[in-house]
């Protein structure tokens, strides 16, 4: 959620920073909103004012009975139109608190412009793409071929959109997750943490997925109760320091956590939905950091490269790439995006997404850190990313990796401590 400072201070600014990401703010609304709510907010602070003095001289005046007796009267009719007031104020602040919810972040001043993937801007290449001298297969056909990816049985429980992974590529599957964790607590730094499957509403509110996002979500209604299956465990992880007032010693806080993610994808077709790209449940390695606000840009510089070196040293090629407005998430003020490579498409696909969310879910969520200097408590800024996603990096081994032999070689850092010395999978 924005500032409303900015929305009642810099509004014409706002509404040009948005268009950036293709929102057009509505800014004769606001502005009118805005302009009754100080009239009705000004009137019923002086009508306040009135009734807490009427309300003093009525007592000390209780022994005159005339007196009492107007002052009486007087006081009750006050009293009615302040309470009216005050309800008109609180609809109207509910209005604008509603409508503001709806307005995305602001796009950092480095975003670029552009509304798709085309106008995305690539920040760097990494690692060599290999040649193959046979025909390369897709990690879809890869898994069919060896037995180890079955649609079949997974369309007969769930339907599509689902996976049974088997044998050893289930132990790849489990290896990367522990390779990845392994990673970011030694090396990098992050705690892990386990944290529940489902949340409320008011978690999902707090990282943006509500209200906006409510169709991408697998809804659970139990014991009177609403509940969503976590679409990322960035969701509960940030949600951790809801209502918080941190102290800056404790800051950054760095958190990491394997789970289970689940999304409804109905957006999804074409290309985008194949094989083990997108599905409504796969697992992620997720970080998540909550910082000052002045360190928050180094911050997803660092957290983006925590990211990377999963891919470096699992060899993958990839490229870093800074998303335009039009690409970037309801929530984020900058994105990058690390697209690994995938032979049989010739093409690089989405592996990581990145993004510093400034103050826009702390806002959200009332966390806030106190300064030892200072008395005002400051919000938070909170930086997320995905260390990686599971699924996805078994697609990219597969077909980056795979043998003309049909085997699939493993990456060299896994072979000994995660994967039981296999070398080949076959």
């Amino acid at each position: 959620m924005l500032n409303p400072d900015l929305l009642r201070n810099q509004l014409s600014l706002i509404a040009e920073k948005l268009l950036k990401k293709g929102f057009q703010l509505d800014v004769s609304l606001i502005s009118y909103m805005e302009k009754k709510r100080k009239n009705l907010q000004i009137k019923t602070e002086n009508l306040q004012y009135n009734h807490n003095k009427l309300s003093k001289l009525f007592q000390t005046e209780r022994n005159s009975e005339k007196i009492n007796k107007n002052l009486k009267k007087e006081l009750t009719e006050l009293t009615k139109i302040l309470s009216e007031l005050k309800i008109k104020l609180t609809l109207l602040q509910e209005k604008i608190h509603n409508f503001s919810i709806s307005i995305p972040n602001i796009p950092s001043n480095d975003v670029p412009e552009g509304h798709s993937s085309n106008e995305n801007k690539i920040i760097k290449y990494w690692g060599e793409k290999k040649e193959y001298d046979f025909l390369v297969q897709d990690h879809v056909k890869i898994g069919k071929k060896l037995n180890q990816l079955d649609w079949k049985s997974s369309a007969n429980i769930s339907g599509s959109g689902f996976v049974v992974i088997k044998g050893n590529f289930a132990l790849l599957h489990r290896a990367l997750s522990q390779f990845m964790l392994d990673l970011h607590t030694s090396e990098h730094g992050y705690t892990e943490t386990y944290v529940p499957y489902l949340v409320n509403y008011n978690a999902l509110y707090g990282t943006g997925q509500l209200p906006k996002f409510s169709d991408e979500l697998f809804h659970i209604h139990a014991d009177n109760k609403k509940y969503a299956l976590i679409p990322t465990s960035e969701v509960p992880l940030t949600n951790l320091f809801r209502n918080q007032i941190l102290d800056e010693e404790k800051l950054p806080i760095m958190l990491t956590a394997h789970t289970p993610c689940f999304r409804s994808e109905s957006f999804s077709y074409g290309q985008d939905s194949k094989g083990l790209i997108r599905l409504h449940q796969f697992d992620k390695v997720e970080l998540v950091q909550i910082v000052q606000p002045d360190f928050s840009m180094d911050v997803l510089e660092e957290l983006t490269g925590h990211a990377e070196k999963v891919l470096q040293l699992l060899e993958l090629p990839y490229r870093k790439v800074l998303l335009c407005g039009g690409e970037m998430s309801f929530s984020a003020t900058k994105t990058y995006d690390l697209e690994v490579w995938f032979p049989s498409q010739k093409r690089y696909r989405e592996i990581s997404s990145c993004s510093n969310m400034s103050d826009f879910q702390s806002r959200r969520m009332k966390t806030r850190y106190r300064r030892k200097s200072e008395k005002n408590k400051n919000f938070v800024h909170t930086l997320n990313g995905s260390g990686l996603a599971i699924g996805r990096t078994l697609a990219a081994i597969l077909e980056n990796y795979q043998k003309s032999n049909g085997q699939v070689e493993v990456p060299k850092i896994l072979q000994d401590k995660y994967m039981k010395g296999i070398k080949f999978i076959n």
